[in-house]
């Protein structure tokens, strides 16, 4: 048990694993004088249960309304002056209007307090209301299935599963009324609210006996007796205490009897279940209940008759097969102590697998057939053949042969409706998914085998490539022709050729190694299938076919056809051109061999801004990238190898003419100097004020205007250095100071050199 106090009220916790000796009655009681029974101290409630366990406590005392309206009249302050007091503290001051005043007028309910309604008892200045609530456990939702090399193992057998978890919320919930039929016992924990002429709250335990004591009663026999009876009874006895109490509109005296909390029932659970034992579930539990308390049934279990006994008599048989198939639990009944929950083990059982919904190893009734396995299971998926099934059934031991062959194959042919197998009037024949199922008794251990329809590539097709909009496999039917299967391709492609199309065919002779034979059939327009509603087709222009006549294909098992392509069918190819010329944009090429200069002229030729020589020729086909071309030589000779034939992808730009070139990177000054033709990269280097300290002489680059890169080759004999153009870029790279020079190798390759130069000299002279 947990005691938890909220702002003004006091919230106790009991655990459902308490014995029910120690489960506490109501507190409310203590609100009217009543000594509270004791409340141990425990550790709190996390936080972020705060809001549901307070409205699971509020839900369980149905008579808060009436002990908080009575509070506040024996508070002694004016309702003024509670109003006062709550907004003073920060509350709303019609807060507890509702409860301020006599009580309500007949047929009328006040609405139960919520949690700020309770808090707010506290800031008036009177003693926090005490109410208590049953825990739950929680539910982790873990399967405890039993597993091997860490993989979880599913039970074969049907509803074994749903039992296995390692905890369960399959309880009765403690909140809101008792079932009408519920019958009080001991244990329970009944609240009786008087209001009217006089106003009292009791908390009842019903003792062992079965009596409730109640002040200026006395004891009253409730056992067996359902809230209504009990109600009836009391009518009868408080109308002697209390002159108030009767029936009908001109009582000025009522009570309210209700159930606070249940009693636990001891119940046994046997038999073919995880863990038999005996088990303290709540008396609104039932037999379903029990089993998942026990932790399900073991695949042992007989599901079709669970039994429940009391008092040695058998009361109830339950067929779980009608709470998983059905969602059936009108036979569930609710237990007493003393109940003896029996598991037997199975009777009958038969496996199903194949194209079944849910294949597993099912239980029969006496009297069931091959229909009734079959609509457990599901019935058919949609890959059912539907024509026939095996059963594979265990032979009897004097009609086992020789070898290890115990069992035989039964081949049931299935039919549609109207064709029953056996004759149309078959007894117990069952329609499942379209066709009709004989009812053949089934036996134990048959395993029951429904054959699916097999992979596309397992049957008999024909496939389609080439120009197609769709390629691949197709069933193949009988009567199938050419056009079937392009209308099943969904049509030629822009470009196919409608002239003819090719089918390879199996051969028939095999002798020589023939894989296939080919054959070529004629087409027509016809088979273009987008047509506007004119008949006229709707689609890319294209060589003139035939516009009907070609006679139809038949088609044979395996043929695969190939729709051609039209010769030299392509569509537009485009290239870009942009810069200086009078036309830049997108062009399409009118022929494969249009060059670079054709180009040009179609752009109406270049600008006088132009800078012909920085022209940029970049090609996308194979990633080739940029391509140096001289376009100055390609307008003027169109046999230049500069006039290049274009290729799809294709840009070309043609710069702006720049009298100036950039120098940047390890100088003292950069900048941009004018270009002067002639001279030398040194002239541009000295124009940005030399070379800085760090610069690195040996390896100063140009970058020309049509992005070809140049670099400064320098030796102790030659030296070559890139002259710049108009519109290049001079950069002159920085040295490395991270790496020093090596002068042990430095020093050691010039004493190479000089000790060979000796040796080559010493044998010169000798010679």
């Amino acid at each position: 048990m947990t005691v938890w106090e909220l702002p003004g009220i006091f919230f106790v916790l009991f655990s459902r694993s308490f014995a029910p000796a120690s489960r506490l009655p109501l507190l409310v009681a203590g609100l009217l004088g009543v000594a509270p029974a004791l409340i141990a101290q425990n550790a709190l409630p996390p936080p972020s249960q705060s809001q549901s366990a307070l409205q699971q406590a509020i839900q369980q005392n149905p008579g808060l309304a009436d002990v908080l309206r009575q509070r506040l009249s024996q508070s002694g302050m004016t309702p003024d002056q509670i109003r006062a007091r709550l907004q003073a503290s920060g509350y709303p001051p019609s807060l507890l209007d509702a409860y301020l005043g006599g009580a309500p007028a007949p047929g009328q309910q006040t609405a139960a307090p919520g949690g700020q309604e309770l808090a707010a008892i506290q800031a008036l200045g009177l003693p926090p209301i005490r109410v208590q609530v049953e825990s739950l456990p929680v539910d982790t939702g873990l399967v405890a299935a039993t597993s091997h090399a860490g993989v979880t193992r599913h039970s074969p057998v049907f509803g074994v599963d749903v039992f296995r978890r390692t905890t369960t919320q399959f309880l009765p919930l403690l909140a809101g009324p008792v079932p009408p039929d519920y019958r009080l016992g001991p244990g329970d924990n009944l609240v009786l609210i008087i209001t009217g002429e006089i106003e009292f709250a009791y908390a009842l335990p019903v003792t062992r006996e079965g009596f409730i004591l109640i002040p200026q009663l006395g004891q009253v026999y409730v056992t067996n007796l359902t809230l209504d009876q009990l109600r009836d009874l009391l009518y009868v006895r408080l109308g002697r205490v209390y002159s108030g109490v009767k029936r009908g509109p001109d009582a000025t005296t009522r009570f309210d009897i209700s159930v606070a909390n249940v009693r636990a029932n001891q119940v046994y659970v046997v038999g073919e279940v995880e863990q038999p034992g005996a088990y303290q579930i709540s008396s609104l539990g039932t037999l379903l209940t029990a089993l998942y308390a026990a932790g399900g049934v073991t695949e042992r279990a007989d599901m079709r008759g669970v039994e429940v006994r009391r008092r040695k008599q058998l009361v109830a048989t339950f067929d779980l097969y009608d709470y998983l198939l059905r969602g059936n639990t009108d036979n569930d009944v609710r237990l007493e102590t003393g109940d003896v929950v029996f598991v037997p083990l199975h009777g009958v059982r038969a496996q199903v697998t194949g194209a079944v919904t849910r294949p597993a190893i099912y239980e029969l009734k006496r009297g069931e057939t091959l229909v009734d396995l079959l609509r457990a299971s599901g019935g058919f998926r949609a890959d059912a053949a539907l024509r026939r099934l095996a059963i594979y059934r265990i032979l009897p031991m004097a009609d086992r042969g020789p070898g290890p062959f115990p069992r035989a194959v039964v081949d049931l042919p299935l039919a549609k409706p109207g064709s029953t197998p056996g004759g149309p009037s078959a007894p117990g024949a069952g329609e499942i998914n379209g066709v009709i199922v004989p009812a053949v008794p089934v036996e134990d251990g048959d395993s029951i085998v429904v054959d699916a329809v097999p992979a596309l590539e397992s049957t008999l097709y024909v496939a389609i490539a080439g120009m197609i909009e769709k390629p691949g496999p197709y069933p193949f039917r009988e009567g199938m022709t050419l056009r079937d299967l392009v209308l099943l391709g969904r049509g030629p492609q822009v470009g196919a050729s409608l002239k003819e199309a090719e089918i390879a065919r199996l051969p028939e002779d095999r002798s020589k190694g023939q894989l296939a034979h080919t054959i070529r059939v004629p087409l027509d327009s016809t088979y273009l299938f987008e047509r506007d509603s004119a008949g006229r087709y709707v689609g890319a222009r294209g060589l003139a076919f035939a516009a009907s006549g070609a006679p139809e294909v038949p088609l044979e098992p395996f043929d695969n056809v190939l729709i051609l392509r039209q010769p030299q069918f392509e569509l537009q190819r485009t290239i870009e051109i942009t810069g200086e010329v009078l036309y830049p944009g997108t062009y399409s090429l009118t022929s494969k061999d249009e060059r670079l200069a054709d180009l040009i002229n179609r752009a109406g030729g270049l600008t006088t801004q132009a800078y012909p020589e920085g022209v940029r020729f970049v090609r996308q086909v194979n990633s080739v990238g940029r391509i140096d071309v001289d376009l100055t030589h390609a307008l003027h000779d169109p046999t230049s190898p500069s006039n290049i034939a274009l290729r799809p992808g294709d840009s070309v730009h043609v710069p702006e003419y720049q009298p100036s070139v950039k120098v940047g990177g390890a100088v003292n000054s950069p900048g941009s100097v004018l270009w002067k033709q002639g001279h030398d990269l040194g002239y541009y280097v000295g124009a940005a004020g030399g070379f800085s300290y760090k610069a690195d002489k040996a390896r100063v680059s140009v970058r020309y205007a049509n992005g070809a890169v140049r670099t400064r080759h320098k030796t102790l004999v030659f030296s070559t250095s890139p002259e710049p153009g108009p519109g290049s870029e001079v950069f002159v790279p920085a040295k490395d100071t991270t790496r020093g020079t090596n002068f042990v190798v430095l020093f050691g390759a010039i004493a190479q050199v000089l000790a060979s130069v000796l040796t080559i000299a010493l044998v010169a002279t000798k010679l």
